[in-house]
């Protein structure tokens, strides 16, 4: 299996993008997903159906979308030009920030669920020791929902590496600022690079395995220590 110069540096990109972006959607889904598990607010309904909005539209809608809003024109784009860093399409700041939207359901929903399934006992006894609500969520939310934190970082890394329809509405085709993985197999393939084309796809199929591998043994794990509650 012998990999170019080119497609070592997709590799490398794609590694980077989906760590900056698993890294960031933990840090934005948590207080989301959180926040889904405890309220009552009639804001509920319609915050959930728009963090699960990219599960149902198609990756070049979004994409066309996210293109407009970041363009010079647009009210991220006039933002982020205000501030003096220009705009992010066709940047690799503007592939994090379409994976985050594009990936945020792959995180939520896990963190979601385990927060859910903690329920409200933990929380109360730890309440009459006089834990503030900082320290229950740290020492109580947190251990429990760790499983749920292990499924939402494989599947927001995984879910980053397999994009292709936003990526390239978003960034186009940019050797080592935007060109990952899958817009490098495109490109051999379109190109009648067959070969190359597999090597790439090969070690895509193998990373989806193990990373199906490592879901199913923490969802078995996550079973058995259930059980033996």
């Amino acid at each position: 299996m012998m990999l170019s110069d080119a497609d070592i540096g997709a590799l490398w990109l794609t590694l980077r993008l989906a760590t900056t972006v698993t890294i960031l959607l933990l840090i934005i889904g948590t207080p989301i997903a959180w926040w889904l598990s405890k309220t009552s607010s009639p804001f509920k309904g319609p915050v959930a159906a728009i963090v699960a909005l990219p599960l149902v539209l198609p990756p070049t809608v979004l994409g066309f979308y996210l293109l407009i809003a970041m363009g010079p024109n647009g009210f991220i784009g006039e933002l982020t030009q205000s501030l003096g860093l220009g705009t992010l399409p066709f940047t690799f700041w503007g592939l994090v920030f379409a994976s985050v939207i594009y990936s945020m359901p792959f995180v939520v929903q896990p963190l979601h669920n385990a927060m859910e399934a903690i329920g409200e006992r933990p929380l109360e006894v730890a309440a009459t020791l006089r834990a503030t609500p900082f320290d229950r969520f740290f020492t109580i939310v947190l251990p429990l929902a760790k499983p749920g934190f292990i499924t939402a970082s494989i599947l927001g890394f995984a879910h980053t590496v397999g994009e292709f329809g936003v990526i390239l509405m978003i960034g186009g085709n940019i050797p080592d600022e935007t060109r990952v993985v899958s817009v490098q197999v495109y490109d051999h393939v379109e190109s009648l690079e067959y070969a190359q084309a597999h090597s790439l796809s090969a070690l895509l199929v193998i990373f989806s395995f193990v990373v199906l591998l490592a879901l199913y043994a923490t969802q078995r794990k996550t079973s058995n220590v259930g059980m033996m509650k």
